[in-house]
């Protein structure tokens, strides 16, 4: 059982949705998370929510990503802001059996406490972790266009094979009203606005670090940005268009119901003539879903690790 200092604030980095935050003093605590749908979550729970840590803290707990260094990036934040100890929790499958191990090589840790699939430990108050910290950017070249991106956000380190190929097939004329969902650092936004049937691209992103990328790359006025869950963003109006590279992975595990929600979201926002122009792994089961949901579905292109989908007439009431 951890002691939280009495009276004094409490900093949690990173909780997903599901996270037990019960031993915490909800009054007390305020939970830094750039993700709109764990901000919506747990705003909705009662919790108070920030995009960035204010002032000092009496202590903070980081709950360990997938990504090594947003991960380390969190802890040297949390170090920096607290004045007493940093908790991590993470599963193992996110790598926090080398997170423990690199802690102990420089600062004073707790026993961990095993968990069900995970482990839970402490690091001592005043610990300098000033060497991990997140670059501010970072970036990609591609066809001699310089793109920036941030540690931890999809991506980061090169175009996504993916993205690329449906860059490559999208239609010269897409309609004037697109929407890009799940837009991440705005590869797929640049290629749509390279069309001059385009007036407004709606680059609806989740991840918040991944929309301010996306503000640097999209220098364009035609461009509109939405920080939202995609999976219940409400357009402003029927699209002509959408595009989009859908996630299918939570943690480390392959959930494709993610994918599947973003093809049912893609078909309500459509107008009766919209098309939606999606890219996946060719291995994901999303055939009956797109039919579902769409008259008419064709593959317009792919190869032996990807699939692009072109799909027309959208359906609101099946699927």
């Amino acid at each position: 059982m951890i002691a939280w200092p009495e009276g004094a604030r409490v900093a949690v980095f990173a909780p997903r949705t599901g996270a037990d935050l019960s031993a915490l003093p909800k009054d007390r605590t305020q939970i830094i998370t750039r993700l709109r749908p764990d901000w919506e979550a747990f705003q909705a729970d009662g919790w108070d929510c920030v995009l960035e840590a204010e002032g000092r803290y009496g202590a903070a707990v980081v709950f360990a990503t997938r990504a090594k260094a947003l991960c380390q990036g969190l802890i040297a934040e949390a170090a920096s802001v607290s004045d007493g100890i940093v908790v991590v929790d993470g599963a193992k499958t996110d790598g926090i059996e080398s997170i423990l191990k690199a802690c102990r090589k420089r600062a004073e840790v707790s026993a961990p406490l095993s968990k069900a699939h995970g482990k839970l430990f402490s690091i001592e108050a005043g610990a300098d972790f000033s060497d991990w910290a997140l670059a501010e950017r970072g970036t990609v070249e591609e066809g001699g266009r310089t793109f920036v991106t941030a540690p931890g956000v999809f991506s980061a380190d090169g175009v996504d094979p993916a993205s690329r190929q449906l860059a490559d097939a999208l239609p010269e004329k897409l309609g004037a009203q697109v929407v890009d969902l799940g837009a991440g650092w705005g590869y797929l936004a640049h290629h749509v606005l390279s069309r001059e049937s385009v007036q407004a691209l709606h680059l609806v992103e989740a991840d918040h670090v991944a929309l301010g990328c996306a503000r640097q790359n999209v220098g364009d006025a035609r461009a509109v940005f939405h920080w939202a869950d995609a999976l219940n963003w409400s357009a402003p109006g029927p699209m002509d268009a959408v595009v989009m590279n859908p996630p299918f992975h939570i943690g480390r595990a392959s959930d494709p119901e993610l994918g599947r929600a973003f093809i049912r979201a893609a078909a309500r926002m459509l107008s009766a003539r919209g098309q939606l122009y999606m890219v996946a792994n060719r291995h994901l089961p999303y055939e009956g879903d797109l039919a579902a949901n769409f008259g008419d579905v064709r593959e317009i292109g792919g190869d032996t690790r990807f699939k692009i989908v072109q799909a027309a007439r959208p359906s609101r009431t099946r699927g």
